[in-house]
């Protein structure tokens, strides 16, 4: 059977067939058009070691004498016999290639198995794969582990992951790699706030402009595991898989299971390529939100409530918000959590999804039409996943609440242990889905609201439904949840928020208009939190928001032109109490949402580029405008860059910092346009005796210029930046 060869944006994939098992043998720069006869690849056998060479199999397996992790474990139940065909022998049935799609059937007809295997090599080189295994046996078969893998080169020798914690999600980690499993598992329930996001083995020091690099997401927002594997031959694969619980899932005769999908990219151009990759998929969807120039709307303007009035809800003080946020230039005022029955504090009436009439008398009519009288769109929080045990329907159904028994709380079953109060409502339960969607199919039907922001605040921890492991139905019951509302209403903008940023991932991206990367605003944290966010997701997708002069999470001040550049590269948006804001800093937070306005079509389309900035308490990232601006296009923006201080440096003076991501032959100007002399907080951006002379009037240079010599820069205080503006001359 000949090889499959996909090819795109500078990425070869090719499968072969020759050991009569798919196995990939090359995953990463373009091979061309022709490929040699590739039985020149037999490796030779070792001594001590099987008699025969061992193929890394599209589903790597012991009956090939694979002593890394196998893609596939399970075992079937005769006769109330388990373990039986615990190791299947997969060989290839078919394989088909159309464009850059490819499907490949393996089966073993004595473990009554087949597994099919769906790959796209998308065109802006973006992998996606994913599995299917058939019972095609007449007894039942439990599922362990379907996993998806790839092979990585011999020069990838050091992994890149993330992880965190609630508002400090997505930090980076290295370590090389070594013989043996580094293993991530996400047994949350959700994707986590620790989640890796992205797993990317590369060559050594490889960084956001160098070095080669292949890298994984799976796009899965349940319990999973991602893990680099390396074996004593040299070998190593990268994968991920969805971590099912005690038979979570046993298929039936004919029953089938797709694994979630795994998302991988390749890129010689370090960090940026991949997200390139990611970035030119996500843009490519249908239903993606489209900036104004790609024929959509303007991410608008966004104000929430949280931060500025909590569970503190009476309309005069809310119109007066309203009001505030009008006049600033908002354009999407979203009331957060407060609103519903019972709704004082974080106590009580998660689940009773009606306006409390207490607090609105006249339902949320007043305040839907002061706010779009006033020219912006009404957005409201909701849970719906969640529910507090003081709530009328958690007293009417204790059945519909999650727990390890296949007893209600209420007839002595045990619950899980509380978290902020709540628990988690049992979708798998057609009547407590049914229940959920009307009430907030009611919502959107009864009220002039576009935009949900979607919060779901707790683990799944001891997640069951009838006293058997129930996370996998969870998350496709909370998937169909997304979908049918989205059917009924398709004009409705959903975020995804988790306690901030623990459910970030391809998998609810699909189905949800945007994410909340985290619940702080603390401008420092978020430069960390929305860069690694970043690298998988566009900012279109990422909202951030200009928080409090002191935050309310780390109680760190900053000046608000920090706040503001932090927020401006994401879906810009303010969690503040805007009534408080008056004079020169009004002026100023006015001037820049003008500025974000003006740029937010470039910001939301270009090609994002990470500077790697030898001095490590700076950091230097943009957006340039892809297709660049023409020449008769003059005075047009063509990249947006910011460069920000982290840190006191070691160094006097930060030097000459390069530019790169330009059109080589293109002459650039330079100006910084944010803060501006004037601006109620120039003056504490910086700390020099005497600016360079490019700050005040601006440069002129080439792109290789700027890549190669650069210019020198300002001396940043810490926790400061500056916004650099590059036009068309």
């Amino acid at each position: 059977m000949d090889p499959l060869h996909l090819r795109s944006a500078g990425t070869s994939l090719v499968i072969s067939f020759d050991s009569g098992e798919a196995e990939v043998i090359h995953w990463g720069a373009d091979l061309g058009s022709t490929l040699p006869d590739l039985a020149i690849l037999t490796a030779a056998i070792p001594p001590s070691s099987i008699d025969a060479t061992v193929p890394a199999g599209l589903l790597p397996q012991a009956s090939s004498a694979w002593r890394g992790r196998p893609a596939l474990r399970g075992h079937r139940i005769a006769e109330g016999v388990s373990g039986l065909d615990f190791s299947a022998r997969l060989r290839v049935n078919t394989a088909s290639l159309e464009g850059k799609a490819a499907v490949v059937v393996q089966s073993d007809p004595d473990a009554g198995l087949t597994v099919s295997s769906a790959l796209t090599l998308h065109d802006g080189g973006l992998l996606e794969l994913r599995h299917t295994v058939t019972n095609d046996g007449s007894t039942p078969y439990q599922l362990d582990e379907l996993a998806t893998v790839l092979p990585v080169a011999p020069d990838a020798v050091e992994l890149l992951d993330l992880t965190g914690r609630w508002c400090r999600e997505r930090h980076p980690q290295r370590r090389p790699i070594q013989q043996g499993t580094w293993v991530r598992t996400g047994r949350h329930g959700r994707t986590g706030h620790d989640s890796s996001l992205l797993f990317a083995a590369g060559t050594a020091g490889f960084g956001n402009r160098h070095g080669k690099v292949w890298a994984t997401h799976l796009a899965w927002s349940g319990n999973h595991e991602q893990f680099a594997d390396s074996i004593g031959d040299g070998r190593t694969m990268i994968g991920g898989s969805e971590l099912l619980g005690p038979a979570e899932v046993i298929l039936e005769p004919g029953a089938s299971y797709t694994t979630p999908a795994l998302f991988a990219a390749y890129s010689d151009r370090g960090l940026d390529g991949i997200s390139e990759a990611f970035y030119a998929w996500f843009r490519s969807r249908p239903h993606h939100v489209l900036p104004a120039a790609g024929g959509g709307k303007p991410r608008p303007v966004v104000l929430n409530t949280w931060e500025a009035v909590y569970f503190d809800h009476n309309l005069p003080t809310l119109i007066e918000l309203a009001d505030s946020a009008a006049e600033l230039g908002v354009e999407r005022f979203v009331l957060d959590d407060g609103w519903f029955r019972g709704r004082r504090d974080d106590h009580a009436g998660l689940g009773d999804w009606y306006v409390d009439e207490s607090l609105w008398p006249d339902g949320l009519t007043p305040l839907i039409d002061a706010v779009t009288s006033r020219g912006m769109e009404f957005g409201l929080w909701v849970e719906p996943e969640m529910v507090n045990l003081d709530s009328d329907i958690a007293r009417a159904h204790p059945e519909w609440i999650v727990g390890p028994a296949s007893l209600s709380h209420k007839d002595g079953g045990r619950l899980p242990l509380e978290w902020r109060n709540q628990h988690v409502i049992d979708l798998v339960n057609p009547e407590a889905w049914q229940y959920i969607f009307d009430r907030v199919d009611a919502l959107l039907r009864g009220n002039n609201i576009s935009y949900l922001k979607w919060d779901q605040n707790r683990d799944l921890t001891e997640h069951g439904h009838a006293g058997r492991a129930s996370v996998h139905e969870q998350t496709l019951a909370a998937y169909r949840l997304f979908d049918e509302l989205k059917k009924a209403h398709p004009g409705v903008e959903i975020e995804s928020c988790s306690s901030g940023g623990a459910r970030v991932d391809l998998g609810i991206l699909e189905r949800t208009d945007r994410i909340w990367a985290s619940d702080c605003n603390d401008a420092l944290e978020r430069q960390t939190i929305q860069r690694w966010t970043g690298l998988v997701v566009p900012p279109e997708l990422v909202g951030g928001h200009v928080g409090p002069t002191t935050s309310h999470t780390t109680a760190r001040t900053h000046d608000l032109s920090f706040r503001a550049i932090t927020a401006l590269f994401g879906h810009f948006g303010m969690e503040w109490d805007v009534r408080q804001v008056t004079g020169a800093e009004r002026e100023q937070l006015k001037r820049f949402i003008g500025l974000y306005k003006e740029h937010r079509d470039l910001i939301h389309s270009g090609r994002m580029v990470r500077a790697d900035v030898p001095d490590d308490s700076l950091m230097l990232h943009g957006v340039v405008a892809d297709p660049a601006p023409t020449v008769a296009d003059e005075g047009a923006t063509a990249a947006l860059f910011s460069l920000v201080s982290t840190r006191t440096s070691a160094a006097e003076q930060p030097g000459r910092i390069t530019v790169p991501g330009l059109e080589q032959e293109r002459v650039y100007r330079v100006e910084a346009i944010f803060p501006a002399a004037g601006d109620a907080d120039y003056a504490h951006t910086f700390t020099q005796a005497q600016p360079p002379v490019w700050l005040a009037s601006g440069a002129e240079a080439s792109g290789r210029f700027l890549a190669e010599v650069g210019l020198p820069m300002p001396v940043l205080n810490p926790e400061h930046a500056l916004v650099l503006k590059l036009s068309v001359v």
